[in-house]
């Protein structure tokens, strides 16, 4: 249903990439810039987070490409993504460019805008929830509470090789950020424990795995940081997934408000 807002929408010119975050998962989570965009889009360039929800707000004439990359499937290179929005807005279209998340949080987005910025074409960023905030409220778990923690940080678990970071100081990480979340470490879950363990983190620490985040496939397993890999191969947990460290996990006791919504297609 249209609303009236008390406040005009920038337009989205012919000849324009827009990169925007749809959030963890949930559509509702979408901005009013991200829905005005689905609105206006001819071509909607989406990554295989990108929930069809979401989708389904775009303009019906819109052109749908999927440009999804997921770790061990066949998927389109970066190269390939980056020049079909130049090409796509030089062809005079309107471009909408759907990242899981926030463009500018491990998304390549920074990539993408300044491959843009370089062929001249016109750009605007829509940031969006990023998972590591979003994703945990929807288990119970917030990024930082007064009584527990001034500071969070933001890891990812694998580099553009594939492999865990090479340029993270993980003594220094281990004892000096009192909540980590870690954005798609599943593949290298172990070395990663094992180097916060040698960094001196303690093995009995609060810890917990948020897989499909804000979805109604998402599941939530808890327990401490030495056993994490082995909680995710008893639950049986896939990527997508976030991973969490610190005390604020144990907020998830009281804070558990989220329950997936009734799928009566599943039955």
């Amino acid at each position: 249903m249209e609303t009236t807002l008390p406040f005009s929408l920038p337009a989205f010119e012919p000849g324009w990439v827009w990169l925007v975050g749809a959030g963890p998962g949930d559509p509702g989570l979408l901005t009013l810039l991200a829905a005005h965009a689905l609105r206006s889009a001819d071509v909607v360039v989406y990554d295989a987070l990108v929930d069809q929800g979401a989708l389904a707000l775009a303009n019906p004439a819109a052109e749908l490409v999927y440009a999804g990359k997921r770790g061990g499937k066949p998927s389109p290179s970066q190269p390939s993504i980056t020049a079909s929005l130049i090409d796509l807005a030089r062809a005079g279209r309107r471009v909408l460019r759907l990242k899981g998340g926030d463009p500018f949080v491990f998304g390549r987005g920074a990539e993408e805008a300044r491959a843009l910025a370089e062929a001249g074409i016109p750009f605007r960023v829509v940031p969006g929830i990023t998972a590591g905030i979003g994703g945990l409220a929807y288990a119970g778990i917030p990024a930082t509470t007064r009584d527990t923690n001034a500071a969070v940080t933001f890891v990812t678990g694998h580099a553009s090789t594939g492999e865990v970071p090479d340029g993270i100081r993980w003594a220094e990480l281990a004892k000096g950020s009192p909540v980590i979340v870690f954005y798609m470490a599943l593949k290298h879950l172990q070395t990663i424990v094992d180097r916060l363990l040698a960094g001196g983190r303690d093995p009995q620490e609060s810890a917990a795995i948020v897989a499909s985040a804000a979805t109604p496939a998402q599941r939530v397993v808890t327990g401490v940081l030495a056993d994490l890999p082995r909680l995710v191969a008893e639950h049986g947990l896939e990527p997508p997934a976030i991973v969490v460290v610190g005390e604020t996990v144990s907020f998830r006791d009281h804070l558990d408000w989220w329950r997936p919504p009734h799928d009566a297609a599943a039955e």
